[in-house]
């Protein structure tokens, strides 16, 4: 037994960020070695995406005004001034011009933003909860589960989505909540489709295998093993689908089922605004855009995101 200090070739760590001995370790040479995760890579690939980044910052500045829109300096979005009603975009006081009731443009798009996108992001939201449970119920447990899950949905699928949407609001009464409620069921069905493949293909994986093997419970296989690999195909449906239940529930109240006047809604804007069209286009033209940027925003960073997920994509 000698000393081991006599050997410096022996008992030392080395950091490789710069492959500098740091300190000893008894009998071992041992490297530390920091690789990045699947998502600090997606995010660097997102990044480096300028539509998607573009889509960031459009859609950021559309939720942080509508967050805002409280403390921001705006009239009142339904208080009316029939002596200014129809004002053009420009005119002193009101910068986007007012209503047929004489409101202000600006705070009722800021407002309806808060409604709007609030509606899109709940709606996507629920749909994505209860399609992810049925998917990984229908996909992991298979048979009885997979035949009453998937036959259900695919009754649902038989119905064209507004229809269904139409259908499930006039049963429950127009207005903003039962809008929600109905474009949410009909999203259901596209999020179960895609978690119930996903688990097809994990569940015979030889990780899912390996954790059956020493004893694991079908609750710890799900939601620790499969369902973390299910999420990026989820991120990027949700973020394409958020854009389509905005313009659902916009539609919605278009047609009046959805939220009621004189709420501050971009669909319900669009609604009243189309009276006066050729008078005062920027009463119907405004709503419109904001429904348009949000849209777009969304279906940008969806794009972003399918590529920066895409572990086939070149980085």
């Amino acid at each position: 037994m000698g000393n081991t200090h006599d050997d410096p070739s022996k008992n030392v760590a080395y950091d490789t960020t710069d492959t500098v001995p740091v300190g000893h370790h008894h009998e071992s040479l041992s490297f530390q070695v920091k690789k990045k995760g699947p998502w600090q890579t997606a995010w660097k690939k997102l990044k480096r995406d300028r539509a998607a980044m573009t889509g960031v910052v459009i859609l950021s500045v559309m939720i942080l005004l509508s967050i805002l829109a409280p403390i921001l300096p705006l009239p009142d979005p339904e208080e009316t001034d029939l002596a200014n009603r129809l004002k053009p975009p420009g005119t002193e006081g009101h910068i986007l011009g007012t209503d047929e009731l004489g409101r202000d443009m600006l705070s009722r798009l800021i407002w309806g933003g808060r409604l709007s996108i609030t509606v899109g992001f709940v709606a996507v939201g629920i749909a994505m909860f209860i399609g992810t449970i049925l998917g990984l119920i229908a996909g992991y447990f298979k048979r009885f589960f997979d035949t009453v899950i998937m036959r259900t949905i695919d009754v649902l699928m038989a119905f064209p989505y507004v229809l269904l949407a139409i259908a499930i609001i006039a049963a429950l009464g127009p207005g903003l909540m039962n809008t929600m409620i109905a474009i949410s069921v009909v999203g259901i069905p596209y999020y179960a489709r895609i978690v119930r493949g996903s688990t097809l293909t994990f569940r015979e994986m030889e990780f899912v295998m390996a954790e059956r093997a020493i004893g694991a419970n079908h609750f710890h296989i799900i939601f620790y093993h499969i369902l973390p690999n299910c999420l990026p195909p989820l991120i990027v449906a949700a973020s394409l689908d958020v854009g389509w239940m905005i313009l659902a529930a916009s539609g919605m109240s278009f047609l009046g089922l959805g939220a009621q006047p004189p709420d501050a809604e971009w669909g319900v804007m669009l609604s009243e605004g189309r009276k006066f069209i050729r008078v005062a286009p920027h009463v119907s033209v405004l709503p419109g855009m904001a429904i348009f940027l949000v849209v777009l925003s969304l279906n940008l960073i969806g794009d972003g995101l399918r590529d920066a997920l895409d572990p086939k994509s070149k980085s």
